[in-house]
């Protein structure tokens, strides 16, 4: 029972790239999933988060505009496009879900990784490296 992010790699800004996040072992139909990313040196913090049932979004200031989430319940996968990749997007990223959307949520419009209780599952994370 894990979720997995996977997709990083090595661009250079103004390039794109799309980051899975994939459950095994339970469904994700019932869950709202956030990306996560946390640069060296930096907290993890929220950056997009999805609805369970794919038809709301929400993202922090810093990615708004360049970055898109979506999920496919069939695949059991949530999605991050992420265009426009900028220098300081440079950080190992991370999916989480839960159940209760408000925890996530609140993640992400402060930009942290959640207050109280942990989040029911974090995936391990996959490193993006945007080079000048």
């Amino acid at each position: 029972v894990q979720l997995q992010a996977s997709g990083g790699g090595l661009v250079q800004a103004g390039e794109s790239l799309r980051l899975s996040c994939a459950a095994s072992g339970f469904s994700l139909d019932d869950y709202t999933v956030g990306w996560f990313r946390q640069a060296p040196g930096k907290e993890r913090g929220g950056i997009a988060c999805i609805n369970s049932d794919g038809d709301s979004t929400a993202y922090a200031d810093s990615v708004r505009g360049r970055f898109t989430i979506s999920r496919d319940n069939a695949k059991n996968t949530v999605y991050l496009q992420m265009n426009n990749l900028k220098t300081e997007d440079t950080a190992v990223y991370y999916c989480a879900g839960d159940r209760r959307e408000a925890k996530i949520l609140g993640a992400i419009f402060r930009e942290d990784s959640g207050q109280g209780s942990a989040m029911e599952y974090w995936g391990r994370g996959t490193q993006v490296t945007v080079s000048s």
